[in-house]
């Protein structure tokens, strides 16, 4: 897609800038600060937008996004990003997640080394002319036991670089087995041993509503007395009133808190008084390097999704190479042409949809063809615009279930996208391929066998197998001054019944399929257009 306009509404390193504005066949504009109202008024003009954390894309923004196509966020976390509502629009929506990881990693290190020495604090008390050396005696790293809370890209880093200050790591993480998480040289316990064997802990896991305020009261009592706690991640995974209360009470010895609840912190927040909790104004990724290289990733992931149709890092999507994109869509062509067939025969109150992919569209990748193919059946059906990311919500909330399947190659046909439609009232299944001159064809429909070309306006007409049948019609099409330019017979020897698709140039009047339909031996008409 050429010339395609992208907004980049937050403060962005001039590397991330140019990463764009290099791009061929890119406009670029950049305006930081916008109000949530001043987006609205200028988001519709725009095919991609490249946030960091002080843009909200919420539910109203993307309303206004007429002609969006993707979300780039510069870092990873998306909590200012509705992607629900940016995916039910057909948005991909995407971040950067080791971008920073190093950097985030590095800061939560520091924090614990600053609880351990009582940094902060020291600097001040020596700033304000004072000498106390003694009150500042502080704790070694060397084989205390670090609990991280999360082993995802940022967790590993913490544990490997704990490690090398010869900690005792140990850490929480229902996603790992135990089998990896003992290769990278980490111990892998439950939430409770945690807390208690832990003399410090770190969080490293995103916000969701299994871990909002997964550190509250219970939890700090868990934790021993001379542990300290570090969330460099997001606020609200730790309960901010909990943790005043439980520093108060001296249930634990200390806390270092990078994130929060409300950003940034009010200026009577309890925590600014607190000599226990060092507080940064959300620093985890907050370094020169790390700021350039997320912004220069995602000014490329943008481009080239909007240029190439290559998928990097999305959160409502899967991952598609520009490669892999380039050598799916053809498949992907087919599976929205096949949707769209089936979408177009005879209602059957569907109750769900079945792809099943053989050899190479399969070893590509199933569930962005199910998508097309879902997007191209539902797009007959729904007034609104539906693409393969909206498809699935869309189906979701109609009670049709998608389902995904991937076989060997099959005898004959090495390359096959099957499709079958079930419903209360009877079933489609259809049968298409990408041939070798790269042709969308349609091999297989209801139980009938053919070749057919999948373009244009067809004519489905089911009869009975007897002669002049064919002649009639086309004679009737001739009359009519529409021109079939292929034809396409499927036969059904025991039943004595004949499937033909009539490939004709142009519209068929719905008076002439009436006309079609009153011709002896013809039981039923459908056209498609696809």
């Amino acid at each position: 897609m050429a010339n395609v306009k992208v907004l980049i509404s937050d403060k962005l390193s001039d590397a991330g800038i140019n990463a764009l504005r290099d791009r061929a066949g890119v406009e670029v504009d950049y305006k930081p600060g916008l109000s949530e109202d001043e987006l609205v008024a200028i988001i519709g003009d725009y095919h991609g937008i490249v946030i960091r954390s002080a843009t909200t894309m919420n539910a109203r923004v993307i309303e206004a996004a007429h002609s969006l196509r993707v979300i780039g966020r510069a870092g990873i976390g998306v909590d200012n990003v509705d992607i629900p509502a940016a995916s039910k629009r057909g948005i991909v929506v995407m971040n950067t997640p080791t971008g920073n990881a190093v950097t985030t990693a590095e800061h939560a290190i520091s924090l614990i080394f600053s609880l351990a020495r009582m940094i902060p604090n020291a600097v001040a008390s020596t700033r304000a002319g004072k000498w106390e050396k003694s009150k500042f005696q502080g704790r070694e790293l060397t084989h205390k036991t670090l609990g991280i809370i999360g082993l995802g890209n940022i967790g590993r880093i913490v544990a490997d670089r704990a490690q090398g200050l010869k900690m005792k790591v140990i850490g929480m993480d229902p996603f790992m087995t135990r089998e990896r998480a003992a290769e990278l040289g980490i111990e892998l316990v439950g939430f409770d041993e945690l807390l208690e064997r832990s003399d410090f802990i770190t969080i490293h896991t995103p916000l969701t509503p299994e871990t909002t305020n997964l550190i509250d009261a219970a939890a700090l009592k868990k934790m021993k007395k001379t542990a300290y706690l570090v969330n460099a991640a997001r606020g609200g995974i730790v309960d901010e009133q909990a943790l005043q209360e439980a520093l108060e009470a001296g249930e634990i010895a200390g806390a270092a808190m990078d994130v929060f609840v409300k950003e940034p912190l009010d200026a009577d927040h309890p925590f600014l008084k607190n000599e226990k909790i060092y507080c940064t104004p959300h620093l985890g990724a907050s370094t020169h390097e790390a700021q350039e290289r997320v912004a220069v990733e995602i000014g490329h992931q943008v481009a080239d999704f909007l240029l190439e149709g290559a998928v990097v890092n999305a959160l409502n999507m899967p991952a598609l190479p520009a490669e892999l994109a380039e050598r799916i869509q053809p498949y992907v062509s087919i599976a929205k042409k096949i949707g769209a067939l089936i979408g177009q025969l005879e209602p059957v109150e569907a109750t769900e949809l079945r792809v099943t992919c053989t050899g190479e569209p399969g070893e590509l990748g199933v569930t962005p063809i199910a998508n097309a193919v879902l997007a191209g059946y539902l797009d007959k059906h729904l007034e609104a615009p539906v693409n393969p990311i909206s498809a699935p919500y869309e189906a979701k909330a109609r009670g049709l279930n998608l389902v995904e399947v991937k076989e060997p190659p099959a005898k004959g046909f090495a390359d096959l996208i099957r499709v079958t439609l079930r419903g209360k009232t009877g079933s489609h299944h259809v049968t298409g391929l990408v041939d070798l001159d790269g042709e969308l064809r349609l091999i297989g429909l209801d139980g009938y066998k053919m070749n057919a070309v999948m373009s244009g306006t067809i004519l489905i007409i089911l009869n009975q197998d007897r002669p002049g049948v064919i002649g009639a019609i086309g004679t009737l099409l001739g009359r009519r001054g529409i021109n079939v330019s292929r034809l396409q017979v499927g036969l059904d020897e025991s039943e004595g019944q004949a499937l033909a698709l009539y490939n004709v140039d142009g519209d068929v009047p719905d008076d002439a399929l009436d006309e079609i339909r009153e011709i002896e031996n013809v039981s039923s008409v459908v056209c498609v257009k696809l």
